[in-house]
């Protein structure tokens, strides 16, 4: 991944995705509009190892959900969102992020300025 796209991938996940898990395993999930189905198959090839769910349609919603979880999140996701200087851009999903770090035991990710 060059580094616009890790850039990209990053502001997209930052801006966007919820860091959480199933109470098993942690998760990052993104759900974006269907006219973003594009966007979304990008972040697969870019990332491979996630799963794409949808198109769902629920009344006036219609998005896509991707959806991390196991290797691709500890492998790739989580060493490339360490590396953001995010706690500073965005703490509130920072904090998110590193709670869902902590809760699952992927290592605490801070990055020295």
């Amino acid at each position: 991944m060059s580094p616009l796209e890790s850039g990209l991938l990053c502001g997209i996940l930052i801006g966007n995705a919820h860091f959480g898990g199933d109470g098993r395993q942690a998760q990052i999930t993104l759900k974006l509009h269907v006219r973003h189905e594009p966007l979304m198959r990008w972040i697969l090839e870019c990332v491979p190892g996630g799963r794409l769910y949808g198109p769902y349609f629920h009344g006036e919603r219609r998005y896509f959900q991707l959806m991390y979880r196991g290797a691709a999140l500890r492998e790739t996701l989580v060493p490339l969102l360490d590396h953001a200087p995010w706690a500073k851009i965005d703490p509130h999903s920072y904090e998110r992020y590193r709670a869902m770090k902590e809760r699952y035991a992927l290592g605490p990710g801070e990055r020295s300025a």
